[in-house]
């Protein structure tokens, strides 16, 4: 089991679901801490601005204070050391490709402000996901949005565009996840082919099946 699963190792008896039923759920955890408490607003409006320090201070120490200040609202959430990791854990293989890459085209000083940003931020969203139920944020932001209207901005098709957005970044990080442990267990883990040639397949599969859950529902335009 990943550390993404959950702290207590606990498993649960799972009922076979029709394709496709689950794609718009959530990766909601209950609990009642402080930041599950706050308001879906609260959450997105701090995310919003840690997301925009760490793009324009492109700064280690800026790098260095986001993740103290994710790490220290994890725990305050409740999260233990595997559930801490269980944020960053989906992105290591992002990791692993990008900072070489950043290393030798730019140095160690861009691939920390870079990989480093996007993993405080990932990880930020992850966190706000984990303690916020999909359709508070998507009521917060269709909220916000409706005095647009006027302008011509559909506040409902926006938030809910936004709520697909959200919940997409854990699903490509656990794609991403299984497909490299399912390399590893083929014994191919030198072979980008073997890895990314599942991910785009699983990634577009999913895109198809969100697609189908939404003409279910009646949003096929």
């Amino acid at each position: 089991m990943s550390p993404a699963q959950g702290d207590g190792g606990r498993t649960k008896r799972r009922r076979r679901l029709p394709p496709g039923a689950g794609v718009l759920s959530s990766t909601y955890q209950s609990g009642d801490s402080f930041l599950h408490r706050a308001s879906a607003a609260t959450k997105l409006v701090g995310l919003l601005a840690v997301t925009t320090v760490l793009v324009l201070i492109a700064s280690p120490w800026t790098v260095l204070a986001g993740a103290t200040v994710v790490v220290v609202l994890g725990v305050a959430a409740g999260l233990r050391v595997r559930g801490l990791v269980g944020l960053v854990w989906p992105l290591r293989w992002i990791i692993l490709l990008l900072t070489p890459v950043q290393v030798w085209t730019a140095g160690w000083r861009s691939a920390l402000i870079v990989v480093g940003g996007l993993v405080v931020a990932m990880s930020a969203a992850g966190l706000v996901t984990l303690t916020t139920r999909v359709a508070d944020m998507m009521d917060t932001v269709t909220a916000g949005l409706r005095p647009l209207g006027r302008f011509g901005v559909d506040a409902d098709r926006v938030g809910l565009v936004m709520g697909l957005a959200i919940r997409a970044v854990p699903v490509v990080a656990r794609t991403l996840t299984e497909c490299g442990q399912a390399r590893r267990a083929r014994g191919l883990e030198r072979s980008p082919r073997a890895l990314l040639v599942p991910f785009v397949v699983r990634t577009v599969r999913h895109a198809e099946r969100v697609g189908e859950a939404l003409v279910a529902r009646g949003i096929d335009d």
